[in-house]
């Protein structure tokens, strides 16, 4: 099966990200590409959603299965092909900008050729639904092209994490299921062993899924849901005073909260509340 949808490349595009072509190959055992250095002037992600097959690089031969995502820069040879046994089910996207290859480079992304993705769900359903618009559209909506493109773009940067680190182990479902209620209590003093106890697991390894799962600790989501939340209330209850919000979040401590505060926003709750409570 072959969906795809190739778009017209735009010189001087004033947008960050643009898509080149885009596309999904499923059952396809004799799907293989080889393209020398320098016939390709743009960046290629090549993702397995089911099945396996192979890439190669300058640091070998790599199997990928389910997860797993090939990067490849612009200019870069490139070597890619199915499994014969086990076909592979691959979602790919070319795509260009100009200032992209500072970006990624910024955060290391030529470093690897290979990458897992931590959260599937999310990087597949924006890659059908930019495949959807360009199919049906073409280039008629450029904007939402570029949206559609950047929010695939962004999902990769944010999920992909090199092959050569530890898997991650499928990415737990545990961990999923729990974020929507650790979001909703997380004003409530945390306490690690009973959210380990809720998933299953001891605390030791409910962090160490927790961070194959979202790049980050239990503490550091929950400090990010309280501030979110500190925030709103800032502005939506003008007259609370602050050590009284700070308690609410989830901080004893106004200094504390002050200070964990400005870390993320760069101003004080209450320099935060005069500038945006009447935005």
């Amino acid at each position: 099966m072959k969906r795809q949808a190739h778009l017209l490349t735009l010189s001087g595009s004033p947008y960050l990200v643009m898509p080149e072509s885009v596309g999904v190959y499923s059952d396809l055992p004799d799907h293989s590409v080889l393209r020398e250095a320098g016939m390709l002037n743009n960046f290629n992600i090549h993702y397995v959603a089911a099945g396996k097959g192979y890439a190669e690089t300058e640091t070998g031969v790599h199997e990928l299965r389910a997860g797993d995502a090939v990067l490849y820069f612009p200019m870069q040879r490139q070597r890619y092909y199915s499994s014969e046994d086990e076909p592979w089910d691959v979602r790919w996207i070319h795509f260009y900008g100009e200032e992209l290859r500072d970006y990624l480079v910024r955060l290391g992304f030529h470093q690897s050729a290979v990458w897992s993705l931590r959260q599937r769900e999310a990087w597949e359903a924006a890659h059908l639904e930019l495949l959807a618009e360009a199919e049906t559209n073409q280039l008629l909506h450029p904007v939402r092209l570029s949206m559609l493109t950047y929010a695939l773009f962004s999902e990769f940067v944010q999920q992909a994490v090199p092959v050569s680190d530890i898997k991650p182990a499928g990415t737990d479902r545990r961990i999923l299921d729990l974020l929507s209620d650790m979001q909703r209590e997380a004003c409530a003093p945390f306490i690690l062993e009973d959210w380990a106890a809720r998933a299953g697991v001891s605390r030791h390894y409910f962090c160490k899924l927790f961070r194959q799962a979202m790049g980050f600790s239990p503490m550091d989501f929950v400090t990010r849901c309280r501030l979110q939340a500190a925030k709103q209330w800032l502005l939506e209850h003008p007259a609370l005073p602050v050590g009284r919000i700070a308690e609410d979040a989830g901080y004893p401590s106004a200094s504390y909260f002050n200070k964990r505060f400005s870390e993320h926003e760069g101003v004080t709750p209450t320099e935060y509340r005069r500038l945006f409570g009447k935005a």
